[in-house]
């Protein structure tokens, strides 16, 4: 006897909220639902008996009982996810409601035109895929690119590094090259989703913030990307502040944070001083090596993203600000940060904040398109 449609549709949203990452046990599923506890239980029984779901080891927990961590079932249906950047494509292959089985990395030249890369990214997927054995099919394919994007049009908006891509369908190019439904997100965003879900005790509010090459950061307020009215929520990019004074920015403007805080400026203001450098690794290196120009630079980077940052605590008041992307890896320049905002933010802004690292490293991208994606595909299902 067929279920009814109201049963279907409840045990439809527990598998995605647990294969997205949103729901980790019963009471999260409760809270998510809006459900009663026995409710879920019957529910997170049944699908268990039809052996969709399964319970893994005890969770930490708050008090009481600890909770048991509730994962899908192993099965055959995987997950293509793709982190685009200037030079560089990391990509993945994510068993559905699992781990990452597979990265690699490839080099790209964004300059070669969107239809160029997307084919490339997406026959680089297929052949991951194929390359490390993986049993099972692919079912759909995310990527997270390095500019605004119109999540509805699938589209890049106004994308200052990357010429030629405006007007782009890149959903469309990207089903067209690996066979699969595909999702189109910003990078800082994606990795704002991945970090947001990837701590045993979350908060309901975060920002998230990418420090490389270039600066972004996401949004993410009761587990959910805040995009603002023109989808551009959280690009802190281009803000201006004084100690840009008048320098040129990509964006066509001038003071904009990412021409004194960004690994960008960081190097040219290094080749400035003579230092034979050319990205933001070669950056990296001179810190880590305890160069004092260069450590110098970087925790100077650092209070001028800090400055900016405050004003976003004092305004939102997140419970997080998490930091990634390759200059969060630097000491002098997280502490400057964190020196910042405590320095300059309200006590009451800053008495439970949490400013902590990536803990998902070069993956936290793959980890947001991903949740993004299975929710997707799960919405195109039911």
């Amino acid at each position: 006897m067929p279920r009814p449609a109201a049963t279907a549709s409840t045990q439809d949203r527990i598998l995605m909220l647990i294969g997205s990452g949103r729901a980790r046990s019963r009471g999260d599923l409760a809270d998510a639902l809006g459900s009663s506890p026995s409710t879920v239980s019957q529910h997170v029984q049944a699908l268990i008996a039809r052996g969709l779901i399964e319970e893994g080891a005890a969770r930490e927990s708050s008090g009481g009982r600890k909770p048991r961590e509730l994962r899908l079932v192993d099965g055959d249906e995987h997950m293509g996810v793709i982190d685009l950047g200037g030079r560089h494509a990391r990509l993945g292959v994510v068993r559905r409601g699992g781990e990452i089985v597979a990265t690699r990395e490839m080099p790209v030249d964004l300059r070669e035109g969107a239809v160029t890369v997307i084919n490339a990214v997406g026959a680089g997927v297929a052949h991951l895929l194929a390359e490390q054995g993986v049993d099972g099919r692919l079912i759909g394919v995310g990527i997270a690119l390095p500019g605004p994007v119109d999540v509805r049009r699938r589209a890049v908006e106004s994308p200052s590094r990357m010429p030629g891509w405006q007007g782009h369908d890149i959903g469309e190019l990207l089903e067209a090259a690996a066979g699969v439904p595909a999702v189109v997100e910003n990078d800082a965003n994606a990795m704002a989703l991945g970090e947001h879900f990837d701590r045993s005790a979350r908060v309901s509010h975060s920002v998230t913030v990418k420090a490389g090459t270039a600066i972004g950061a996401g949004v993410v307020v009761d587990g959910q990307v805040y995009r603002g009215a023109g989808g551009v929520a959280g690009d802190i990019t281009h803000t201006r502040v004084g100690a840009a004074g008048d320098t040129p920015c990509s964006c066509g403007n001038r003071g904009c944070l990412e021409t004194v805080a960004s690994g960008a400026a960081l190097v040219g203001l290094l080749a400035e001083r003579g230092y034979q450098v050319q990205t933001t690794a070669d950056v990296l290196a001179l810190v880590r090596d305890a160069d004092p120009v260069a450590t110098t630079m970087a925790r100077t980077a650092g209070r001028h993203l800090g400055e900016v940052l405050c004003a976003v605590v004092n305004f939102f008041n997140p419970g997080a600000v998490y930091l990634g992307g390759a200059l969060s890896t630097l000491e002098p320049f997280v502490s400057a940060i964190r020196s910042q905002i405590y320095e300059g933010a309200h006590p009451m802004m800053t008495r439970e904040l949490v400013i902590e690292p990536s803990q998902l490293g070069a993956d936290a991208n793959l980890v947001g398109i991903a949740r993004i994606l299975d929710e997707t595909l799960f919405e195109l299902n039911t």
